[in-house]
């Protein structure tokens, strides 16, 4: 898989592919409230999913921008990343922190597809995204951790063979500070669920595959310790600006899908006579919908371009991301309104990508949360939470 500046073949091969799983096919999935194996599967093979991993390891060993690339035009061709993007974005803290034995055991394993990591076992029903109040503990006893708590909001673990567990070593009243005393788990979900790990799914609006998992005295090896015992939490945040990138990227493929398939019918779809889209009431919303995306688009490249540099990109990752989700929904709403009640219809795909779009409000961090973090960390205002 060849690089180049604008990643034109990465986008025109992930578009060929897309090409071989259409409407019906997510359509389908999307009744059954099934995972998309075949096309996980198809883009394992292609070497998409392991495009962050080092050539060394059997990876292809891409940048950033070429994973933003990858996963926008999976969302453009109106597929579903959401089925398989975690390996992309938490593969970092075991490249970043994980040990020579640890990379070279896992790594190889899911870049051919051998092994899945697509489970990321961080929120609890209690805490939410205030990470630093989880209850889920892992006690040394030996040379094996004993993990017990609950997660929830864990898509994709009945899909997986690997999870990254974050769980408290430390009790809360012995640390210094609340970011201490969390460490991350490379955990074997095969082994765990023969003793003590119990998958419930999570039915949700939209064909997500989410899940939340009880751990019962769960034995993880401590050998699977990644990194430092109490450093987790700092592990954890390392990944989150390249997390909130891709994810900006994917709405930003979301965006442009609506705002295609709304300017098409807009030009059309004949009603008294005249094309639709000859009114500007159909006209403008879709037009602002364009020029949202591209400004999100736009903010996206900034951060990629700080984070391959490696600058502190945070506020950029985190504007990317609330832009680019902001963007889509808008254009979401353009492009059903375009479509009156054809919207609505399933064979039109539109109602399926809005439920899937609107996530991105939510997930992985809300709207209000970033906005919190910039009238804080680039505002210089008091923290609010």
């Amino acid at each position: 898989m060849q690089q180049t500046s604008d990643h034109t073949d990465i986008r025109d091969a992930v578009a060929k592919l897309c090409a071989g799983f259409p409407g019906e096919y997510w359509r389908k999935l999307d009744r059954e409230m099934a995972y998309p194996t075949e096309f996980v599967a198809a883009l394992t093979q292609s070497g998409f999913l392991s495009a962050l991993i080092p050539e060394e390891y059997g990876g292809a060993g891409l940048s950033l921008s070429a994973a933003t690339v990858i996963m926008e035009e999976i969302q453009r061709q109106g597929c579903n990343g959401a089925a398989c993007h975690a390996q992309m974005y938490i593969m970092g803290t075991l490249l970043r922190h994980g040990s020579p034995e640890q990379k070279q055991s896992y790594l190889p394993k899911i870049a051919s597809g051998e092994l899945r990591l697509q489970a990321f076992g961080v929120t609890e029903p209690t805490s939410g995204t205030d990470t630093t109040s989880l209850r889920t503990t892992a006690r040394r006893e030996g040379d094996h951790y004993v993990v017990n708590g609950q997660k929830i909001w864990t898509s994709r673990a009945a899909q997986s063979d690997l999870m990254l567990l974050l769980a408290r070593t430390t009790p809360r009243e012995e640390v210094a500070k609340r970011t201490e005393g969390l460490s991350v788990f490379v955990l074997d979900m095969r082994e765990a669920l023969k003793a003590g790990l119990t998958i419930a799914p999570i039915r949700t609006m939209m064909n997500h595959a989410t899940t939340e998992v009880f751990f019962d005295n769960v034995r993880v090896p401590a050998e699977n310790l990644i990194g430092e015992e109490g450093k987790g939490f700092r592990y954890i945040l390392s990944g989150m600006n390249a997390e909130r990138i891709l994810i900006a990227a994917e709405c930003v493929g979301d965006a442009k899908w609506f705002i295609e398939k709304a300017s098409g019918y807009g030009r059309e779809r004949q009603v008294f006579g005249r094309p639709i889209g000859q009114n500007q009431g159909v006209q403008f919303p879709i037009a602002r919908a364009y020029a949202n995306m591209r400004a999100a688009e736009l903010m996206v490249r900034e951060a990629v371009r700080l984070y391959e540099a490696g600058e502190n990109c945070g506020a950029e990752a985190n504007m990317a991301k609330m832009l680019a989700a902001d963007a889509s929904f808008e254009a979401a709403n353009a492009c059903i309104q375009t479509h009156g009640g054809f919207g609505f219809a399933e064979e039109y795909d539109i109602e399926r990508k809005f439920r899937e779009t609107r996530l991105y409000q939510v997930a992985p961090i809300s709207t209000n949360l970033i906005l919190s973090y910039l009238a804080e960390h680039v505002l210089g205002m008091p923290r609010s939470y």
